[in-house]
């Protein structure tokens, strides 16, 4: 048995007691994602980083999918669950801008959710947030289908707005600021004449933060479907 145990642990971890507890494993993915990317997350990789086999640790959880979706619960959890307004648009607002300012101090965990079919995966903090939205929806006046429409709607501009910002930042700090500082006023007038009218303001607008401007925009059109 001792010899086996020896043969799980990473080289010049000789005398560490396996991790195995929950919280700890989550820690060590977390860490793994934040540095290499959850692309490359796998249980052989996560099991070598901690130090420990893989069997061990399908003990905890039960392949990748279900790793993820435990680190989102987990993360989301920490999340404090925000004061609501009585009116049904500004629950709306209130619960969406909190996801999206937990998410962007955490921008990997808004890409492993971009499919869908995440929701009936997730834990009760995260339900709460949907829960709150569609209700909201439902409260003003929307179907609950049409109140379906409102959250994925949302859902895909908070998570592609979120990604973007990730993805723009992630490729500055590798190649610099050129590639970004760009000015559209060498372009044909004739041919583009907004894109040219623009010149060299696009990429200052572009860093502007406008998300609570655009989520009220976005809630309002979607919810005057509700009247129709």
């Amino acid at each position: 048995m001792p010899a086996r145990r020896d043969r799980e642990r990473l080289p010049g971890r000789t005398g560490r007691p396996p991790v195995t507890s929950r919280a700890q494993i989550l820690a060590a993915a977390r860490l793994l994602i934040d540095r290499d990317g959850w692309e490359r997350l796998t249980i052989r990789r996560l099991a070598a980083e901690i130090g420990i086999g893989a069997t061990t640790l399908y003990h905890h959880v039960r392949d990748k999918d279900d790793l993820v979706v435990q680190l989102v619960n987990e993360y989301v959890d920490q999340v404090a669950r925000p004061e609501l307004p009585d009116d049904p648009r500004g629950r709306i607002i209130v619960a969406w801008a909190t996801i999206h300012d937990a998410l962007a101090n955490w921008p990997l965990g808004a890409e492993v959710l971009t499919a869908d079919g995440f929701l009936a995966r997730l834990g009760d903090s995260a339900l709460w947030f949907a829960e709150t939205i569609v209700a909201g929806a439902v409260d003003y006046g929307c179907t609950p289908l049409q109140a379906v429409d409102v959250f994925r709607s949302i859902w895909y501009y908070t998570v592609g707005e979120i990604l973007v910002r990730a993805h723009t930042d992630s490729r500055r700090a590798d190649v610099g600021a050129a590639d970004f500082d760009f000015s559209l006023r060498d372009l044909d007038p004739s041919r583009f004449p907004q894109l040219a009218a623009i010149g060299d303001q696009w990429p200052a607008r572009a860093s502007l933060d406008i998300y609570p401007q655009v989520l009220a925009i976005l809630v309002d059109g979607l919810l005057a479907q509700a009247t129709s």
